[in-house]
């Protein structure tokens, strides 16, 4: 059994990063620009920790150094309309993936009283949204109220 697959094992920052990256293939979750030499990638909280956010992989998602430093503590639904207003191509699958995947772990684990809720409202705000280059009528997406 590897060091990562081991229970109570917490990856290091290294290697939280890689995983985000490798997730989301190789692009920022807010802008789609791809990684590299010029675009170094960081790690971004969704439920930041100043919110209560953890530092499991679960909540960590890859964004370059310009979205990670502009979105600060924007909530990330904030984020998303404000990176779509921009002409930005974030990824909403993946976004919301990432979302339930927290929320599973937050369930599983326990504890994250603070996130608890700002992670249920990020959800719920999310699931009202509809990106701007889906149809309007797919099912689950609205558009975003001003």
């Amino acid at each position: 059994m590897s060091a990562a697959a081991q229970p109570g094992h917490q990856p290091a920052r290294a290697e939280r990063l890689a995983l985000a990256v490798s997730r989301q293939g190789g692009t920022c979750l807010w802008c789609g620009r791809e990684f590299g030499a010029l675009v170094p990638a960081t790690t971004d909280h969704l439920v930041p920790r100043v919110k209560g956010g953890p530092s499991w992989p679960e909540n960590e998602v890859a964004a370059c150094r310009r979205c990670n430093g502009q979105r600060g503590h924007t909530t990330p639904a904030d984020w998303y309309a404000e990176c779509e207003r921009r002409g930005w191509h974030p990824d909403a699958a993946a976004l919301r993936a990432a979302l339930d995947a927290l929320d599973a772990a937050v369930s599983a684990r326990g504890g994250q009283r603070r996130a608890r809720p700002y992670l249920a409202a990020q959800r719920r705000r999310l699931a009202r949204m509809r990106p701007a280059d889906e149809p309007a009528d797919r099912r689950g997406w609205q558009t975003p109220r001003p």
